[in-house]
């Protein structure tokens, strides 16, 4: 039946079931044919913080949402227009998220007795009335699906299973996405079991044909793509750009990747990664400890290749000391810490960015590191290099603060030309030409590059570059055991200088009117909603300047420069004001922290009101 095709610039859907329902390959899915299509997109999935929660409790409930768009988009969206709720679980944990009016798309068949009453609904919120305000589509998807399979040879049990893709389908027809990619990617996953490809094949076009001939639905949806740049695009998610940078980091510097890790969420998707990709040279440890892990990437770097770690904040906290060591044996060292909610175990599979404090002081003694953050999914991947780049360069370990977010979340990522990538070649230590400040020509191992300091990078087992490493402090030049104290305040004033001295890109600010009194400054993972709670704040005719920290040490030359022009900086942050508490000890600002530690990114709405309580006061 031929239904009316109604246009609409953005949507956002929000897909919501027990863990085991599958709405995180439900939503990669449906992102991917969103993608493939043209759509600019954002992602935000939820997953919950117990591996096994008891299904149908709210504790149970996984969240994938999408926004996507036929312009820029900067956020996965402050609240969904649509919510597909498998359960009663899904409906009580997102129903205070859905605004008046939104579509509601709800599995009927799980709304039992016992399911209710499990998340505490005294009656049936389908029948009392109380959902009168949405657009409710009462369907029962796990019916339907086993109806669409009752021809196969499998259980009902195994056919319920199925319900997601019908949900797929369903909504694939309704927002009017390719169907191509989803089958081969069907054919793929399950190419070696023909019995279940089959059934989920045939309950994803149940679920299409379901949105094409019932009355529930009387207008399908377009969105039409967004205009970007021209080029080769792909759906990309934060680890996997992540991982991507790293390998091609490594590539421009010839040097044979090393990735020495504990599992960890949300860092365990970049060992799984990179540990695809020997070809390239990248050899995974998948250590029995985080302290393995950080000890066998250091000894990887002193063997002369790039080694990194990767870890989450609990970890950051047992890798403490052989970071430290790292920083005495100045070797380029990434250390990868994708932050979630603490402290301790805290919500392993929440959001947060309460590491910054960690990685720039949690470290015995005076031992600075430079911090590098990315601030979307794509940027992970540029954020890997520049990181690649200081440490290799300046011979130190560097920080790379990502987050569940970013990890997570994805984006579409205009594939770049591999020639336009930095050269990052190194020069390791010669066996000869060594001149000496003391006339001598033996190697001496801390003999600094009058640029920018670094150490030079023996191999061991190079005849004639024979010397000492270990955590004790070493003799500035020769690097024999010290215990002066000139010499190790030299050498610790040494280290800091170095790190002060790294070349990084200016502080970059948008304002478009160039009067703008109000400043917001954010770091990580915030420039989203921080950019789309500029752009709400500027419809409605107020200035306001924004600015985004890449690097974190050193700041960028010209932040103090750039933070003197405005009468007030407003600094947004999923902590309790760490960024500010730098930018207050370290520039003597008063800047104004606005913090939250909710385990979820800022709405867009929420800070455009903080920007315009702040701008209205000056």
């Amino acid at each position: 039946m031929s239904k009316q095709v109604v246009q609409l610039h953005r949507v956002i859907i929000r897909f919501a079931g027990d863990s085991g329902d599958g709405m995180q390959l439900t939503g990669d899915q449906f992102t991917s044919r969103t993608a493939s299509f043209g759509n600019d997109l954002s992602t935000l999935p939820d997953f919950p913080a117990e591996i096994r929660a008891p299904a149908g409790t709210l504790p149970g409930v996984s969240a994938f949402q999408l926004h996507f768009a036929d312009h820029d988009i900067m956020t996965p969206g402050d609240a969904p227009n649509v919510l597909v709720a498998m359960n009663p679980a899904a409906l009580k944990a997102n129903m205070r998220d859905l605004p008046r009016g939104a579509d509601l798309i709800v599995n009927t068949d799980e709304f039992t007795t016992r399911a209710l009453v499990k998340v505490g609904y005294d009656a049936n919120p389908l029948d009392d009335g109380s959902l009168s305000s949405y657009s409710v589509h009462p369907i029962p998807l796990t019916s339907l699906t086993v109806q669409a399979l009752k021809g196969f040879d499998m259980s009902k049990k195994d056919a319920e299973r199925a319900k997601n893709m019908f949900a797929l389908g369903l909504l694939s027809w309704l927002y009017a996405r390719p169907t191509e990619g989803t089958l081969t990617f069907l054919k793929q996953k399950f190419a070696k079991k023909p019995e279940i490809l089959a059934a989920n094949i045939a309950a994803f076009e149940a679920g299409w044909s379901f949105g094409e001939t019932t009355e529930d639905f009387s207008v399908q949806y377009e969105i039409k793509p967004a205009t970007m740049p021209a080029g080769r695009y792909r759906n990309m998610h934060g680890n996997l750009a992540l991982s991507y940078g790293l390998i091609a980091a490594a590539e421009r510097a010839e040097l044979p990747l090393f990735l020495g890790s504990y599992p960890i969420t949300p860092a365990s998707d970049i060992l799984h990664e990179l540990s695809k990709h020997k070809k390239f040279g990248v050899m995974t440890f998948q250590a029995e400890d985080e302290i393995a892990g950080v000890g066998s990437a250091i000894g990887a770097a002193y063997g002369g290749m790039l080694g990194v770690t990767t870890t989450s904040g609990p970890g950051v906290a047992l890798k403490s000391e052989a970071i430290g060591l790292a920083v005495s044996l100045e070797l380029p060292l990434v250390i990868v810490d994708v932050q979630r909610g603490g402290p301790s175990t805290g919500l392993p599979t929440k959001t947060e960015q309460s590491d910054l404090l960690q990685a720039m002081f949690g470290r015995n003694g005076e031992a600075p590191v430079p911090i590098v953050a990315p601030r979307s999914p794509g940027d992970c991947f540029d954020a890997a290099i520049e990181a690649v780049r200081i440490a290799t360069t300046y011979r130190t370990p560097v920080f790379l603060l990502s987050d569940g977010y970013l990890a997570n979340g994805s984006e579409p990522w205009l594939i770049p030309d591999v020639g336009s990538l930095p050269d990052l070649r190194v020069e390791f230590a010669s066996a000869h030409n060594h001149t000496n400040d003391d006339g001598s020509t033996e190697f001496w191992p801390y003999k600094r590059d009058p640029e920018t300091l670094a150490r030079p990078w023996a191999v061991p087992g190079t005849k004639g570059l024979e010397h000492r490493i270990g955590g004790i402090e070493k003799s500035d030049g020769i690097g024999n055991i010290s215990y002066d104290a000139d010499n190790h305040d030299r050498m610790v004033r040494l280290r800091q200088a170095k790190i002060d001295g790294i070349t990084v890109a200016d502080l970059e600010v948008d304002d478009p009117t160039g009067d703008a009194r109000v400043l917001v400054l954010g770091w990580g993972s915030t420039y989203g909603p921080i950019g789309a709670a500029a752009r709400r704040v500027r419809k409605d005719g107020i200035s306001v300047a924004q600015a985004h920290l890449r690097h974190l040490n050193p700041f960028p030359a010209n932040t103090a420069e750039v933070l003197r022009r405005y009468d007030k900086v407003v600094i947004p942050e999923m902590n309790l004001g760490q960024l500010a508490l730098l930018i207050r000890g370290r520039f003597l600002v008063d800047a104004i922290a606005y913090n939250q530690v909710r385990g979820l990114p800022f709405k867009a709405e929420e800070l455009a009101g903080v920007i315009k309580d702040v701008v209205a006061s000056v």
